[in-house]
């Protein structure tokens, strides 16, 4: 069979279309960016609060903001907070060995936020404080008298955690822990609010 100049001519200019063909095929679905999640700033209120009895004897507010993710599914990353002091502490020894205790409060807090407009907030709470002393008696010479000599003060550290899963609608405000210390009586409560950042 004999090829004709139409033929050829024909050959050639699909030759030189293919490529743009190709270039113009839709892309596959996973080559398209994905978007980034839209978040939502909220502003996460924590307050400690102790009680003796009845009366109120001491009031800690913390405020941390966080961005709550627009799809539960999404986990956020945590936001936290440390405040707080050194409280030196004698570990003995001939030299009078010390070591320093973290005393203070931490917050760990992440959110999200639902399609029905709630938020889911996760917090890990931490509060710990140094509260009176105690006698800690050394070795002394049988010939010391006084019951007291050698003996040194000792902070006495107490301790509050928590982990709560909690369920909030904007401008709600929960108190979501109750605590009893086993030795003093004192009663702590926790309120958690949350408000969205406009």
């Amino acid at each position: 069979m004999k090829i004709g100049p139409i033929h050829v001519a024909s050959l050639v200019l699909l030759g030189m279309l293919s490529p743009l063909c190709r270039a113009q095929d839709k892309p596959k679905p996973e080559d398209k960016p994905k978007a980034e999640a839209q978040t939502t700033p909220v502003k996460v209120s924590v307050v400690f609060t102790e009680y003796e009895g009845d009366k109120k004897t001491k009031s800690l507010p913390y405020t941390v903001y966080v961005n709550a993710p627009d799809a539960p599914e999404l986990k956020a990353q945590w936001v936290k907070m440390r405040v707080g002091s050194r409280v030196p502490v004698y570990t003995g020894g001939s030299t009078g060995n010390m070591t320093y205790l973290d005393v203070g409060t931490n917050i760990d807090a992440r959110a999200a936020h639902t399609p029905e407009g709630h938020f889911l907030l996760y917090l890990n709470l931490e509060r710990s404080w140094a509260e009176g002393y105690t006698l800690v008696p050394v070795q002394r010479p049988p010939e010391q008298m006084d019951p007291h000599a050698g003996s040194f003060q000792e902070p006495i550290i107490r301790n509050f955690r928590s982990e709560l899963d909690l369920k909030l609608r904007e401008g709600q405000v929960m108190e979501s822990t109750m605590a009893t210390d086993p030795i003093s009586g004192k009663v702590m409560k926790v309120e958690i609010s949350l408000s969205v950042v406009k």
